[in-house]
């Protein structure tokens, strides 16, 4: 999934040795939202500053934010505190309250499911076609984006294939914007593109399966500096570089541009981190059936490796903390 990045979004100094996602300003401020709806404004500078942030974006960020009716601040910098509105129609009519933080739940637990192979694939694959009038071009771009995004692959114009049955999603989308009439679904085991057959090879020809491991590399590399111990076939090559370089505390990165931070700051700037990274792989993910996949998969070996850092972040969060680790907790099963 592509977008334009916002105009306040982050853009921290990467460290030398570890790939953090650029997170912008507004979603760091949406992971400390606490259980009661409120943003503490010190634990926001501290974490916006720990990721690469200054408190300048976080100063814009906050008024937006508070313009889109989103908040309402009380306070100022550091001493002050955003607040859910007093009207709940208008949080909601601004839009969801965790953009693109945490992925679906139902989706999340399926990958996790796959990994430990409790989702065989039947060896079906779900075909989508329609074609919706240039006048609705609205619902057309609506519904092509619901399913690309539940990960079926173009394969031609306006027919699109994926080995998972989400039918159902599709379905209730087209019927939601009143195109039901021009979906047409077909579900077959015998599918042929411009002569492969094979569904290994099929996969990798209408997937980008490179670019969804690269990202899931980038994740497993943040995810084992949060721990510090490297997972599944990771582990060989980790412990025969022990040793080389390493600060020896599971450091993940975060605050390496020179600015320190409390302890509980620190956990909830890794937090952060950790959840972009896990939606900036996720997000994307087609989540292909094992079986469609090299192996091991990068995916599974780097959810793994979240897993565990999340546990073990959650496990040292500060009491009364942002309801991002309920949330992730809840997603991680």
């Amino acid at each position: 999934m592509s977008g334009t990045r916002p105009a306040d979004a982050a853009d921290p100094a990467e460290p030398a040795d570890l790939a953090v996602p650029q997170v912008p300003t507004r979603m760091v401020v949406h992971a400390l939202v606490r259980e009661d709806g409120t943003v503490d404004g010190a634990e926001l500078y501290e974490v916006a500053a720990l990721l690469g942030m200054t408190d300048q974006q976080v100063r814009l960020c906050v008024k937006r934010l508070v313009a889109e009716g989103r908040f309402v601040l009380e306070g100022r910098g550091r001493r002050s505190v955003l607040r859910p509105p007093v009207d709940p129609g208008a949080a909601a009519a601004a839009g969801p309250d965790l953009p693109g933080l945490v992925p679906e739940v139902g989706f999340v637990r399926h990958a996790y499911r796959q990994d430990r192979g409790l989702e065989p694939w039947d060896g079906v694959w779900h075909a989508f076609a329609f074609a919706v009038p240039e006048s609705s071009r609205a619902a057309r771009d609506a519904l092509r984006d619901t399913v690309t995004g539940l990960g079926a692959a173009p394969v031609q114009g306006g027919l699109y294939v994926t080995p998972n049955a989400i039918g159902p999603y599709v379905r209730a989308r087209a019927a939601e914007l009143g195109v039901a009439g021009a979906l047409s679904c077909l579900s077959t085991r015998d599918l042929a593109v411009g002569g492969t057959t094979d569904p290994v090879a099929l996969a990798a020809r209408l997937w980008p399966l490179a670019e969804i491991a690269g990202r899931y590399e980038a994740l497993r590399t943040l995810a084992e500096a949060r721990t510090g111990r490297p997972t599944g076939e990771a582990a060989a090559g980790a412990r025969a570089g022990e040793g080389a370089g390493s600060s020896g505390d599971g450091s993940s990165g975060v605050g390496s541009s020179g600015v320190g931070g409390s302890g509980a700051g620190k956990v909830l700037a890794r937090a952060v981190a950790l959840a972009a990274a896990l939606s900036d792989a996720m997000v994307p993910d087609p989540l292909l059936p094992p079986e469609l996949l090299p192996q091991p998969w990068p995916g599974a070996v780097a959810r793994e490796a979240a897993a565990r850092a999340w546990d073990e972040l959650r496990a040292t969060a500060p009491a009364g903390g942002p309801r991002l680790f309920r949330l992730y907790g809840e997603a991680l099963g």
